[in-house]
């Protein structure tokens, strides 16, 4: 005897909310901009152990304060617009299962807005070269991308 799809039916999800795909595609992306945002912003949202906050938040604190040394590389590099897509694909899943929806959907989402992000915020840093310092510019990015993560990872009831 095989497996039926009545068999299946308890773990079906219901389909995911225009909401929740948008608030996906917002979490990639922040994801773009910094990429551990896609991952680590959910865990931040609902990690109640203080070691997982406390790596997470030391993660991206990490990736803000290295961003603005002179050696880090530029985002498109290295298969970074991938990378960076990947985490919003994953931080979409994660906002997903929490509001038991559908995972597809809000992970295609997290990845179009986390290659949004990584190439929007390449050209605002471009952008912006010439008419403020690079510092400036990036912690810019940075305080749009925590409040697109800070939004993102909200209720459905308060955002949507």
């Amino acid at each position: 005897m095989g497996l039926h799809r009545t068999d299946l039916d308890h773990t079906r999800r219901r389909r995911a909310p225009a909401g929740l795909v948008l608030r996906a595609a917002l979490l990639g992306w922040a994801a773009g901009a910094r990429s551990t945002f896609g991952v680590v912003a959910p865990t931040l949202s609902q990690a109640r152990r203080r070691t997982v906050l406390l790596g997470a938040g030391v993660a991206a604190l990490g990736e803000i304060v290295g961003d603005k040394l002179p050696v880090a590389g530029s985002r498109l590099e290295h298969h970074g617009p991938l990378l960076r897509a990947a985490s919003g694909a994953g931080g979409a899943v994660v906002l997903a299962r929490r509001e038991g929806a559908g995972l597809v959907v809000p992970a295609l989402a997290g990845a179009v807005g986390g290659l949004a992000g990584s190439y929007g915020g390449a050209a605002w840093r471009s952008w912006a070269v010439g008419r403020m310092p690079d510092w400036q510019a990036a912690l810019v990015e940075d305080a749009v991308a925590v409040g697109a993560a800070f939004v993102a990872t909200r209720s459905p009831r308060v955002v949507v």
